[in-house]
């Protein structure tokens, strides 16, 4: 690798020229146009319309403006360290928001859960480029990204009026530190800048709330008659997620077995509906049911046969057991604000659609089932999650336990 410097006679100042190496390239085979693929990859050459061919070639880096011999020596050295270390990264005119749109937001897009993508594009398009999409992507830094997160805190929200929750930039935090780490994994970047940024401190998140057996018992004699009380006594019994129970299919139902088969689930992507797969490795499972369950889920069938028949050739035959009335597919926003219609005339503490979920855990492991199970029938990714969720909700098993193990330390012979 080498260098030099040399006075530029028009301005008086100094300037480097640095030879980086080989690095990639698109020649036009008729006019002779060279292009760094780096910077953009094309089908043909957009001079003359000639085809491209693929090379390596040597490739020199150049910079002026220094006022003195000594300030472009010092300037080039630091170049040529970068280059002998391979980190360093051509210089580019990328912005931010052109690199988030063309190149990061497509790249990551298959390699995602529809509805992450579709929050991370959100975040892009409505918090991160309308403050710092025009900042080039080389001059990102934690300063820059401090005072992001400072508007954001002020007047993020939609209409300017009031700040963003310290969670809510924390999750455009997550966002913009992926985005750089993978620039810096496509030599666009030398560090992430984002470590040096300071996001807010996350507000603790408020105690879980649950109802009692009891106070379950109540919910679901109160909706016994309502058109959805097959999904309310299956979410509130399997301790399945919203959208595990809106994908779920009868041929995922084995009444003569007693279990059900998690292996999709229904995402709300806006007002659109994506099938995806379970939030974890382990949320494919199976989940063993309970007497009243597979009554519950054979009169949901009835019920469904019931609706096909009065909708005739309207029907739309999705296949899942939990629909609306002319059998496409329920929209998972629409199922939560049911729920809470639901909640609000049964005059019961109002807890969350995935406050079941919860109320399903803390009553399996106040009855003694084995965190391992629990996690199972969840599809936690470990049984360590199941434990820290949870146990905080259950200090009756920490009373139990100081009982048990004083009684057999003190216990009289």
């Amino acid at each position: 690798m080498r260098g030099h410097i040399r006075k530029r006679s028009e301005s008086g100042g100094w300037e480097y020229i640095v030879d980086i190496g080989l690095a990639a390239a698109q020649r036009c085979q008729v006019c002779g146009k060279r292009f760094w693929i780096e910077r953009k990859a094309r089908e043909a050459c957009p001079s003359c319309g000639g085809a491209l061919r693929e090379t390596e070639e040597r490739r020199r880096t150049t910079k002026g403006g220094f006022r003195t011999q000594k300030e472009c020596a010092a300037a080039m050295n630091k170049v040529l360290t970068a280059v002998e270390e391979k980190s360093y990264t051509a210089p580019t005119k990328i912005s931010l928001r052109e690199y988030l749109l063309k190149e990061w937001l497509p790249a990551i897009k298959a390699t995602v859960r529809p509805s992450t993508y579709y929050s991370y594009s959100q975040h892009v398009e409505c918090h991160i480029l309308p403050h710092v999409g025009s900042v080039k992507l080389t001059d990102l830094s934690g300063a820059r990204i401090n005072a992001l997160y400072a508007t954001l805190a002020e007047k993020g929200a939609k209409n300017g009026k009031k700040g963003l929750s310290p969670l809510t930039i924390h999750h455009v935090h997550s966002v913009l530190h992926r985005a750089c780490n993978d620039a810096v994994r496509w030599g666009r970047l030398t560090r992430n800048p984002v470590d040096a940024a300071d996001p807010p401190k996350a507000r603790i998140r408020a105690e879980m709330k649950t109802w009692s057996a009891e106070q379950l018992g109540a919910f679901l004699a109160s909706v016994r008659d309502d058109r959805l009380y097959g999904l309310w006594h299956v979410l509130a019994m399997t301790g399945m997620r919203r959208g595990e129970a809106l994908g779920l299919r009868w041929e995922d139902v084995d009444l003569a077995n007693a279990h059900l088969s998690v292996r999709r689930a229904l995402i709300p992507c806006a007002r659109e509906v994506v099938v995806s797969e379970p939030k974890t490795a382990r949320g494919r499972r199976a989940i063993a049911l309970d007497a009243e369950t597979l009554e519950v889920l054979k009169g949901q069938a009835a019920r469904q046969l019931d609706e096909q028949a009065e909708w005739d050739e309207a029907w739309i035959d999705t296949g899942l057991v939990f629909t609306k009335e002319n059998g496409e597919a329920l929209h998972p926003e629409d199922v939560t604000r049911y729920f809470r219609i639901a909640v609000r005339k049964a005059l019961l503490p109002k807890i969350r659609l995935h406050d079941l979920r919860h109320t399903h855990a803390t009553l399996a492991l106040r009855a003694g089932i084995h965190p391992k199970v629990v996690s199972e029938r969840l599809g936690h990714a470990t049984v360590s999650i199941t434990l820290d969720t949870y146990s905080h909700a259950i200090p009756a098993m920490q009373e139990e336990a100081a009982s048990l193990i004083a009684g057999l330390v003190f216990a009289r012979k």
